[in-house]
């Protein structure tokens, strides 16, 4: 028995859609990193990009759990004395949301050049329009939705 290895013309990458309305952050993340490492295909392999593209709408209206609105808080720095930027979710929920999905899931993939690589196939979005329509997107379905 021998180990496949699939070749880079290959890969056979599809286009989903996903509606974030009334999901939850954490398992939507969780759902969308599976598919943009490919790890619901039976081909995949942990050190090549095998995912799909992604495409997220509605994440103006995703919910999260608990008391993670008020207490949950991003921070960045500047890089200058005195510049530690503090943000919690419930504002960047509200200024920008598609940054709270971008961030769990880029948190969900490899720390490396594969992982800012598999990022790149992500698009979120807002509202219900994105610029994707010429892709085809297939709606995800729900064998691939409860992994």
């Amino acid at each position: 028995m021998k180990t496949i290895v699939p070749k880079i013309d290959q890969i056979d990458r599809k286009w989903y859609l996903v509606d974030g309305e009334n999901e939850i952050l954490g398992r939507l993340a969780s759902q969308i990193a599976t598919l943009l490492r490919g790890k619901h295909k039976p081909e995949y392999t942990p050190h090549l990009d095998l995912g799909d593209h992604v495409i997220v709408i509605n994440v103006d209206k995703i919910k999260v759990t608990g008391n993670k609105l008020t207490q949950k808080v991003y921070k960045r720095y500047t890089g200058f004395p005195g510049g530690l930027r503090v943000r919690s979710l419930a504002k960047t929920l509200q200024e920008r949301p598609e940054r709270v999905l971008f961030h769990a899931v880029k948190g969900m993939l490899p720390k490396n050049r594969l992982g800012r690589k598999m990022i790149k196939k992500l698009r979120v979005y807002a509202g219900t329009d994105h610029p994707h329509q010429a892709q085809k997107p297939e709606v995800i379905p729900d064998s691939l939705r409860r992994i």
